[in-house]
């Protein structure tokens, strides 16, 4: 083959593990298969200022060992070329300048959006593919495929979840945990899930369009008398930051100075819902008479550059390698997935919305695995207020009548 052909990466959006499995599988494959391999830094925020002089030629010796580490090693970004016309031409022009054949992306949603719109701007001149990154686990994949990243920020989620239950009940205290996942509960729901966690609390189970912060504050507070009334004092309640953006909007106020992101977005991990949360149950407690040991975390930061498990690590080569044999024979315009062991290109079009927004995957509540998740939450269900000597027993551990008890709990949001 020629080496007339000519591959740039560009890693968009916040980091995921695999990254850097990725592209290693995509430089290997591609000098391999005859291009030449051109590494872009920070995402598209250079080429939308017309900024080439940080690119630079990626060699198979300088990505040999990289797909065991986590982080980027072209860094990352979130600025947005489909904000204007004039950041999008600046895109194209600068790739055309490098002489650019194929573009592969890397990235969540956004950066998704952005390689589909490189694709139709440049009039066919530049073969697009994109390989879908993030630890939400929201793009539009066949349910039973995740987004890789996904694996290991819920592995290492789930091992610092179960180090705070030990610290609870070594304690005796609660923890409120917030994970990462901006539109979709997968992680929040995977790390409780797998850690065991007392309660989790996702956006998806909510039918109404907004959620009172009152209503997730009765949650947690009705886990907590529960296990109150089983003798116990400690655990963990790990809740989706996307619960967030279903807050009311006038309880949304006091948020209006929050910082954005590139692509208009509140910066969810700066909302601090864990800490409003403990203050609010841990007042109410308080207000009749009990003392509950209340602290908050929030998980994601810790999770996005770990290394990749031995899933990821794998599954990454598999992508990479299939984003360079999907532009090798001649296709472009699409996300790239490995289903049952083959190589499944998704195109662009199937993964908008009709507004033309990626699709987000979100958490099926009516499927097997939400069930037995909740199965093994404990919260007050309607099937406590069935018998009233255990009704006596919660209304005693929270310090309130029978009849305030069911008042406040009997009748749950979800």
């Amino acid at each position: 083959m020629g080496s007339s052909r000519t591959l740039a990466i560009v890693v968009g959006g916040g980091p995921a593990p695999g990254i850097n499995s990725v592209i290693s599988a995509i430089v290997i494959e591609a000098i391999n298969s005859g291009f030449k391999v051109l590494g872009v830094p920070e995402g598209f925020r250079h080429l939308m200022r017309g900024d080439i002089a940080r690119v630079r030629e990626l060699r198979i010796g300088d990505v040999s060992r990289i797909h065991l580490t986590g982080g980027s090693v072209l860094g990352t970004a979130r600025d947005n070329p489909t904000k204007s016309d004039q950041a999008m031409a600046a895109v194209v022009s600068s790739l055309d300048e490098l002489g650019v054949t194929h573009l592969a992306t890397i990235g969540g949603d956004d950066t998704a959006l952005s390689s589909s719109h490189v694709a139709q701007a440049n009039q066919g001149r530049i073969r697009t593919v994109h390989v879908p990154k993030t630890i939400d686990n929201d793009l539009p994949l066949p349910e039973h495929i995740p987004t890789f990243g996904f694996q290991t920020a819920r592995h290492v989620g789930a091992e610092l979840v179960r180090n705070l239950m030990e610290d609870g009940r070594s304690t005796r205290r609660w923890y409120i945990v917030v994970a990462m996942g901006r539109q979709a509960g997968h992680l929040a729901l995977g790390i409780g899930k797998a850690a065991g966690a007392t309660l989790t609390i996702i956006a998806e189970e909510f039918a109404s369009s907004t959620i009172p912060f009152a209503a997730m504050c009765d949650i947690v507070e009705g886990a907590i008398i529960k296990k109150r009334a089983l003798g116990q004092h400690h655990g963990v309640v790990v809740m989706a930051e996307g619960l967030i953006e279903k807050l009311d909007p006038k309880e949304l106020v006091e948020l209006q100075d929050v910082e954005r992101d590139e692509h208009g977005h509140i910066r969810l991990a700066e909302v601090d819902l864990a800490r409003k949360i403990k203050v609010e149950v841990q007042g109410r407690f308080s207000e009749r008479g009990i003392r509950v040991t209340l602290a908050d975390k929030q998980i994601g930061y810790e999770l996005r550059c770990a290394d990749p498990i031995a899933f990821d690590a794998a599954y990454c080569r598999d992508l990479g390698y299939a984003a360079v044999r999907f532009l090798s024979q001649g296709g472009s315009g699409a996300m790239v997935s490995v289903q049952d062991g083959r190589m499944v290109p998704i195109r662009f079009e199937e993964m908008r919305t009709a507004a033309g927004r990626t699709r987000v995957r979100n958490v099926d509540t009516s499927s097997d695995g939400y069930r037995v998740a909740r199965e093994y939450m404990l919260r007050l269900e309607p099937e406590d207020f069935r018998d009233a000597v255990w009704v006596e027993r919660l209304a005693e551990a929270a310090n309130l009548s029978s009849d305030q008890l069911r008042a406040r709990f009997e009748h749950p949001m979800a």
